[in-house]
């Protein structure tokens, strides 16, 4: 793994295991707004407005995150994949759409990511701060888990039927 020179107080080889989880969020989060790009292109059906508008703004936030966990793989020392065979390869997402283009079945797929996102970030916040010293990232990633349970919500909200 390249890296550059970086005295931030925290060992290179627990900022090395750092930049591998976020290596694989990175890509989580890249495969996530591919998905969420194909929803606003291709839904359909009666709510396609106001879900196509919905998308927009989703993959906006991701967008936004993309960037930020990038940036954080390089404050840390490391340079970030930046191919989607990279992507591909370190995530943990699968690469994957539904069989119809209706709003609904976006929104399961969608959730579903979600769900992964959340608990393997959740996963990763003791992690980050106690065995490789590193308070900085756990706080950033817990942000960034607060982000998914919000949009993990509104999905649930939106699949929500009642009988």
């Amino acid at each position: 793994m390249e890296s550059t020179e970086t005295a931030i107080g925290i060992k290179k080889d627990n900022r090395e295991a750092v930049v591998e989880m976020l290596k694989r969020l990175l890509s989580d989060e890249y495969i996530m707004y591919t998905k969420y790009r194909n929803a606003h292109w291709n839904v359909e059906g009666i709510d396609f407005h106001s879900k196509h508008v919905f998308f927009e703004e989703e993959y906006g936030k991701l967008e936004k995150t993309i960037d930020a966990v990038a940036e954080r793989i390089r404050m840390l020392g490391f340079y970030a994949p930046g191919s989607m065979q990279q992507f591909l390869e370190l995530s943990g997402l699968k690469e994957n759409g539904p069989g119809t283009n209706d709003s609904a079945s976006f929104m399961e797929v969608l959730l579903e990511d979600h769900n992964t996102m959340i608990q393997f970030i959740r996963e990763n916040i003791g992690e980050n701060a106690e065995a490789h010293n590193d308070e900085g990232t756990a706080d950033f990633i817990t942000a960034i888990m607060q982000m998914h349970e919000q949009m993990a919500w509104m999905l649930r909200s939106s699949l929500k039927t009642f009988s």
